[in-house]
């Protein structure tokens, strides 16, 4: 059986196409396969409006409702260690990625030959701007982070049940489910695809969660800003050398009245920033360090129900 992972956060006008693709999916699985949704502290209607659907739908499927808004990778997190399947897909709620790449990651992962598949976005049909600024996005995070990345990142993935069980083995905070997707390894394979024009709603993945991720990934999987503020710290003191020498010869020279006056302000000024950047820096890391520390669950499931398929006697579900 295949378990489709789906994050719900904003996504109460893209649900009844989604349904109907889910259904669609369901009779091309023959029925083993299984939906679970996990509805991360969404202010709409979608929890209510999944409740209602899914006694009445054709696969087999789980809700789970979060008790806050975690964010979307512990959404995701929570949903994959609910999962029962033998083979462990996540999709977005807003059919950007088309349902059928589920299909070609079964396909592929039943051969025994892969253990995780994941979706290469080749083309998405989104505004200049849209593209402009993911492309920017991806690059800088395949530059300095993950190289391993394809190069529109990582939106839709399967992968077997021991990779799955890896993955929630680690439990870290504030870092990242793709870092981590490609960090545990394992033998993977891509799958391109094109990316569609979003149908309805508006999508929640802002800008101020773009530059989130992006830290959370660079802190979690990279030394970078530690090497920065070596090589800064090198420049810093390379500078801070000639105008050392620049003072002296002006002192021996008697070129100017007050000597070193500017170079000693360039070289106060310069450090002063050198060393708010450098505990920035290192307080984020000693701020992840402590969060991790801490132990706290990256979600909490405030409510969980199971669904059967619906029968001619009407539906079984299961409260949790």
């Amino acid at each position: 059986m295949i378990s489709l992972v789906i994050p719900v956060y904003r996504n109460e006008k893209n649900l009844p196409a989604l349904l109907e693709a889910l259904g669609a999916l369901n009779a091309r699985f023959e029925g083993d396969f299984e939906v679970v949704f996990v509805v991360d502290g969404s202010p709409d209607a979608s929890l209510l409006h999944l409740d209602r659907a899914l006694r009445e739908g054709p696969f087999r499927s789980q809700l789970l409702s979060l008790s806050r808004n975690f964010g979307s990778f512990s959404a995701i997190c929570a949903g994959m260690e609910a999962a029962e399947g033998d083979i462990v897909a996540v999709m977005a709620a807003d059919l950007q990625e088309p349902p059928e790449l589920v299909v070609e990651f079964r396909d592929l992962l039943s051969t025994g030959e892969h253990d995780i598949a994941i979706g290469q976005r080749v083309t998405r049909d989104d505004p200049v701007s849209t593209r402009f600024a993911a492309n920017l996005f991806w690059n800088l995070y395949r530059r300095f982070v993950q190289p391993d990345l394809p190069p529109g990142g990582v939106d839709v993935f399967a992968c077997t049940r021991a990779v799955r069980d890896q993955l929630m083995r680690l439990g870290e905070s504030n870092t990242s489910l793709v870092g981590l997707l490609f960090w545990v390894g394992y033998r993977r394979v891509f799958v391109p695809y094109e990316r569609r024009a979003r149908e309805a709603g508006v999508s929640a993945w802002t800008l101020g969660k773009k530059v989130r991720y992006l830290s959370d990934s660079i802190f979690s999987f990279s030394d970078l800003p530690i090497r920065l503020l070596l090589y800064v710290g090198i420049l810093g003191l390379a500078t801070s050398l000639l105008l050392t020498c620049v003072v002296v010869t002006f002192k021996l020279t008697g070129a100017i009245p007050v000597p070193g006056y500017a170079a000693t302000v360039l070289v106060v000024t310069f450090f002063g920033a050198l060393s708010c950047f450098g505990i920035g820096l290192i307080g984020g890391y000693v701020w992840r360090t402590f969060e991790n520390t801490k132990q706290r669950p990256n979600f909490i499931v405030s409510h969980h129900a199971a669904f059967e398929p619906n029968t001619a006697h009407g539906t079984n579900d299961d409260e949790r």
